[in-house]
């Protein structure tokens, strides 16, 4: 087999996941992506050899006939790309992604018998979304029996290059927010109003963000982690994200009308961003975690720029699936590997803080 393909290797997250697994002491990956001249570049910085494949459809074909040991996919949207590729993917190949889109996540969770069969690890929300909110629920439900309440909130620090949104990331942001609100229930997924359950946070640095909920794929992670009935995921993106203004307005018209869906991911995929000086050192991640009998912790999960740790993430995951490390079967990244892959991939988890 063809060792760690990254799809997208010539993105800006495929190359920085491309330099975590050298840098980690893995034999140089396989970049596939549409562009030879950016692949060929990106080879020359950090090693690799480029495989051109213009679309799914042609990396799905190339997965089949030259069966690679694991997969990274970094294709936005995942809604789109994450269930043919995973699907593709040969007996053995194991496949892993970025995706953190509550659709996709789950429909990849869904594939758990036939990954078992198949003898494959698929991996989705590979990176701080959900890693960072997961793995605080892990940790502070261990041994302990499920908790009848859980919230999780994402609070990202975001770096990155001066350029256009791009049609990945734009499909991304308005394909969650036509999805409307999603929260845990008695048990139940049930759809709830964008934006809501806002709350007020103090972080361990002592300062202070707000987050409100939202349709990410950290509800369902934390849901799982948990086994709690009412549970809610919240991050600091979609209470203030400009981005998520700026499309805010046009989710009604959008969730009715496909057209208008399509003319709004072009419009915001021309947005060019300016990367401005971060407003914390940290990237956090919290949850708190309530019983029946009255019990309540709460914990942090702390990493640098966001988008930092998820290469590391992705990259310890990769290894670690190429060694054969992982169980054969669908789940996200702490159920299979356990909380400690946070301290793996550059972050520390804090516990117990701000418990009351």
């Amino acid at each position: 087999m063809d060792g760690i393909w990254i799809l997208g290797g010539a993105g800006r997250t495929g190359r920085a996941i491309a330099a975590e697994l050298v840098a980690r002491g893995a034999p140089a990956p396989v970049l596939v992506g549409r562009d030879p001249g950016r692949l060929r570049e990106v080879a020359g910085k950090v090693g690799g050899t480029p495989l051109v494949a213009g679309s799914v459809e042609a990396i799905c074909a190339e997965l089949i006939r030259r069966r690679p040991a694991v997969v990274v996919n970094t294709i936005g949207p995942f809604t789109e790309t994450a269930l043919p590729v995973a699907r593709a993917c040969p007996p053995g190949t194991h496949y892993l992604d970025l995706s953190n889109e509550l659709p996709a996540v789950t429909a990849l969770l869904g594939l758990h018998d036939e990954a078992v069969a198949t003898d494959r690890c698929i991996v989705p929300a590979a990176g701080f979304g959900v890693l960072g909110t997961e793995s605080v629920v892990l940790a502070l439900c261990a041994d302990r029996p499920a908790p009848r309440r859980v919230r999780v909130d994402a609070v990202p620090v975001l770096g990155g290059e001066p350029g256009p949104v791009g049609v990945a990331l734009a499909a991304t942001i308005v394909g969650a927010l036509a999805a409307g609100g999603r929260h845990y229930a008695d048990g139940r997924l049930t759809r709830t109003r964008p934006g809501g359950a806002a709350e007020r946070l103090t972080l361990p640095d002592g300062s202070t963000v707000s987050t409100a909920g939202g349709p990410t794929a950290d509800l369902e992670a934390a849901h799982r982690a948990s086994g709690a009935p009412f549970v809610v995921a919240a991050s600091t993106y979609t209470a203030s994200g400009p981005l998520v203004r700026a499309v805010l307005p046009a989710v009604g018209a959008l969730m009715a009308v496909p057209p208008l869906r399509r003319a709004a991911v072009r419009a915001l995929s021309r947005v060019r961003v300016t990367p401005k000086p971060p407003a914390r050192e940290s990237t956090w991640a919290h949850a708190r975690v309530e019983w029946a009998d009255g019990t309540v912790r709460e914990g942090w999960m702390r990493a640098g720029e966001a988008m930092a740790f998820t290469a590391g993430v992705a990259a310890e995951v990769a290894l670690r699936l190429s060694r054969g490390e992982g169980r054969p079967g669908a789940s996200t990244p702490g159920a299979m590997f356990g909380p400690e892959l946070v301290d793996a991939a550059g972050g520390t988890l804090l516990l117990d803080v701000g418990a009351t």
